[in-house]
């Protein structure tokens, strides 16, 4: 069964104050969420770790939660940088594999120095920028749902895509 937000913000409130069987369920909840999220974006290998990592820092940042805003963006979040956290591990490994052993030349070699290089230019970028671009044009979502992710109305999540890409491109040029 998939809760519905109102239920999924309530069961988080009930569980900030101590409700264990909200916790419970809240918890349950968040599971089938992130394997359905990470299910689209990862080996199922991965999935696991991924869904359980994510679900330890639900629980460490639960008290941070504010009831009165969406349960889900909060989750998607947490999910989101559990997963950039997960790339950027493999794309430090893949590199030094690269770097260590560079004769041998794998053919996915252009696809990671390339995502080593986007990550490089992100982090020159402002977050509401970087996560904007990442949400809309890497993860595919559209401006509602970046803009239900990012607390942002559909009009800031747009005008910082195009001031984002703007300064990539600069930066690019620069290079």
């Amino acid at each position: 069964m998939i809760a519905d937000e109102a239920t999924l913000t309530r069961l988080a409130g009930l569980a900030q104050r101590g409700d264990r069987q909200a916790y419970a369920a809240l918890l349950g909840a968040a599971r089938a969420w992130l394997q359905r999220y990470f299910r689209r974006r990862t080996t199922p290998c991965q999935m696991d770790d991924l869904v359980q990592d994510t679900l330890l820092s639900v629980h460490r940042k639960l008290a941070s939660f504010d009831p009165a805003r969406p349960f889900t963006p909060w989750l998607a979040a947490i999910a989101r940088f559990r997963f950039v956290d997960h790339l950027r591990l493999a794309y430090r490994r893949a590199e030094d594999e690269l770097s260590a052993d560079h004769a041998d030349s794998h053919s996915d070699e252009p696809e990671i120095t390339a995502r080593i290089s986007l990550e490089r230019l992100f982090e020159q970028l402002p977050d509401a920028q970087q996560r904007a671009i990442e949400l809309v044009k890497i993860e595919g979502l559209s401006i509602a749902e970046a803009s239900l992710s990012t607390g942002q109305s559909e009009s800031l999540v747009k005008v910082n895509i195009h001031r984002g890409l703007k300064r990539l491109s600069a930066l690019i040029e620069r290079g």
